[in-house]
């Protein structure tokens, strides 16, 4: 099953910028993923079983290393990347 997912990322840092790049950097690593990045947000489209234990590892990593943030997802059934 493919998912498109939108992400905000919002780290509670004066900062900010390097922290939301890191995150969209380690996302762009991986192949199976189609990440598409704009001003307000980055979609991430690809198979449900791929891409949610991805998002799972990469913003536990943003938390451990960054500490307070929010993340604002949207998840949406199918491959709206067309």
């Amino acid at each position: 099953m493919k998912i498109s997912v939108e992400i905000s990322k919002y780290p509670l840092h004066q900062d900010y910028i390097p922290f939301i790049k890191d995150f969209i950097e380690r996302l762009n690593q991986h192949s199976e993923l189609k990440v598409v990045t704009n001003c307000m947000s980055t979609q991430v489209f690809g198979e449900y079983d791929v891409v949610m234990p991805l998002l799972q590892t990469h913003m536990k990593q943003s938390f451990e290393a960054y500490g307070k943030i929010v993340f604002v997802c949207k998840f949406i059934c199918g491959d709206l990347s067309a």
